[in-house]
Order: structure tokens, then sequence, then C-alpha cells
């Protein structure tokens, strides 16, 4: 593609979000996420792509990646990898190309074929992003779902694993986000008032509750029903959080709360921390490759390469020659939208 000539949108097509990115004369202009019903079926896409604003609609060559494949109103990952991509064929206006990571782009009519190279393979396309500009470096994305942990060796993506199943082995995906998450996912205890109480076993609250209250999440990153489908306010953040030990929000005082809060982002850490010390063993990897960071969760990707004592490099930073702005808002929450329309 002809950057100096061609706009180019680069898509994530996500089980819960919807991610886009505007790339016109090789810099990106824009980028948004929006929210997705997609277990509800494919139509819920419609019902997202209406939200959007309007220069997703507009003629432009298409970049998509995906991980919305799996979500559980397709059969398998195949099917959905079918019906993503022939969605994006119908609907998008211009040219469409599928990324099929390790295999480059292909038409979407070639998408099944290719179904085990394209499922969930927008880590692959921010690694090779990021390899264009550092030649070893740990890219830690952390979104509202998942953390992805990839090796960069020589410039290239070099994860031991590649689906979701391998990368679940190998330390290099990490099921665990900053506001989905349940958080009986990481933790079964929690220490209240001098004692180290068992936690409910109940979906009462997510991450999104613990880094409201801590004063770390981002604005505009909670796009999603509560775990009670109530407001997001403080007070009723601290009674989701207060039934996790069994308690009522009036048993404790705020610091009470926040205190509660900062112990379970200690607990989310750990797991990460574990799992890059793991990757960043490797003999190949040098002791000074930085952390590149991202997601929605950049916070906590920081904070994880402070206790590793590894410089935090923002992807916004790695690729700021690419960026329109000196700040373009939500580059980093949708690094793998951004990542496929510079590659593309």
């Amino acid at each position: 593609m002809n950057r100096t000539t061609t706009r180019i949108i680069g898509w994530d097509l996500g089980g819960v979000h919807v991610k886009a990115a505007l790339v016109e004369d090789g810099r990106v202009v824009e980028a948004v996420q929006a929210p997705c019903r997609l277990w509800r079926g494919v139509p819920a896409l419609d019902e997202t792509f209406a939200q959007l604003p309007d220069w997703v609609r507009g003629e432009a060559h298409h970049a998509v990646t995906m991980t919305g494949e799996l979500t559980d109103c397709f059969a398998d990952r195949a099917d959905g990898v079918h019906q993503l991509s022939a969605w994006a064929d119908a609907t998008l206006a211009g040219a469409v190309r599928i990324y099929a990571g390790r295999a480059g782009f292909v038409s979407a009519d070639a998408a099944r074929a290719h179904a085990a190279d394209i499922a969930s393979a927008n880590w692959h396309a921010t690694a090779a992003l990021i390899g264009r500009h550092a030649s070893h470096a740990l890219l830690v994305d952390i979104g509202s779902t998942t953390a992805d942990l990839i090796p960069i060796v020589a410039g290239v993506p070099s994860a031991q694993g590649y689906s979701d199943a391998e990368r679940l082995e190998t330390g290099e995906l990490v099921y665990t986000g900053v506001v989905r998450t349940p958080l009986l996912a990481f933790a079964d205890h929690a220490p209240w008032r001098g004692r180290r109480t068992r936690l409910m076993a109940e979906t009462f609250a997510s991450t999104a509750d613990i880094y409201r209250l801590t004063g770390d999440l981002p604005e505009g990153a909670d796009q999603q029903y509560s775990a009670d489908l109530k407001g997001k306010s403080i007070p009723e953040t601290e009674t989701r959080l207060a039934r996790m030990v069994g308690r009522d929000r009036g048993e404790g005082s705020a610091e009470e709360w926040r205190a509660l809060a900062a112990w379970f982002a200690e607990a989310q850490l750990r797991p990460l921390h574990d799992a890059a010390a793991v990757l960043l063993s490797r003999p190949d990897l040098p002791g000074n490759a930085p952390l590149v960071v991202c997601g929605a969760g950049r916070f906590l990707a920081e904070r994880l390469a402070a206790r590793l004592g590894r410089r935090a490099v923002p992807l916004t930073e790695v690729v700021a020659e690419r960026l329109r702005a000196e700040e373009a808002a939500w580059v980093s929450t949708c690094g793998p939208a951004v990542a496929v329309g510079l590659i593309a």
C-alpha cells in the first residue's frame, strides 16, 4: 500500500470491544474503542459500528485482526474467524485484508483456510510493529481482559507459543486484565482487620472496581456493565468490593476499602511478575531489554517494569514519529488496531 496516497483503517474485532485506528500518510490520526456485545451474535457488530466515528465508514484500505472468534456465539474458532472476516468484507468500504500473524495478510475469502494463524493473533501485530523500532524487548500489553507478554528478539516476535492454548502454557498469555477480571480469578483470600479471610465464591466485583478505588483506572477504560448492573460511583464500587469479604459497605471505612483494593491490585501483579521473570530469563533477551508497555492497563505494566528493575517504554514513545499529534488519544489502548494499520 502506498501510504502517501492511501487511507488505512486498522481494526481489532474483540469479543467485548471493537477498536479502530485511522492511518493517513503513514501516521496515526485517531484511534477509538467501543463496547460490543458480540456474545449475542454477529449483528452486535453492526450495533457497535453505528456508534463509531464517521471516518470508519469512509472508503479506505482495511487491515483486520481479531480475538472475537473465541466468543461463545460461534461453533468454534474457525467458524468465528470466518464469520468475522465475512462481516468485515461485507461491511467495510474498500479493500479488506485479514491479519494472519506469521502468515502475513490474507483475503477475507481465504480466512477460514488460515483460521489457526488468524485466531487471536492481534498480539503478533503489536509485537511485529515494535520489532521494527526495537531489536530486543518484552511487549507487555495489559488490556481489559488479558495480558500479552511477548519477547521480541532481533526485531521479530519470538513467542514460544502461538495459539491461546500454547501461550497459556508458556506464560505469554496471562488471562487477567484491569476491567473485566473477577477478583476471585487471582485470589481466594484477603486481609481484613488483622485476619486472613476467605473470599466469597461469587463474581461480586471485578478489577475495574479495585482500580477505580485506587485511582489508577484510566478515564473511559471501563465500558462494560458492573457485576451487579449498578452504577460506578465510589460508594457503589465499595459496596461490590465489600461483598467479596462477606461484608456490607458500612462495616468499613473509605480508607479500609481503598487498602483492600490496593491489596487486590498487588495480588493481580504477582502472577504477571512471575510470568515476566521467566520470559526475561531467556538467554536470547539481554539484561537491558526494556518492557514496551501498552493497553488500558499500561499503568500496571509500568508498575511491573519497576518491580523487575527494567525500563518501561510506552508504545506511543516507540512509534512517536508515526503519530500525527504529540499524544494521540486511545493509541495505547488500541495497540493492535494501530499496529495492523501501520504494518499493512
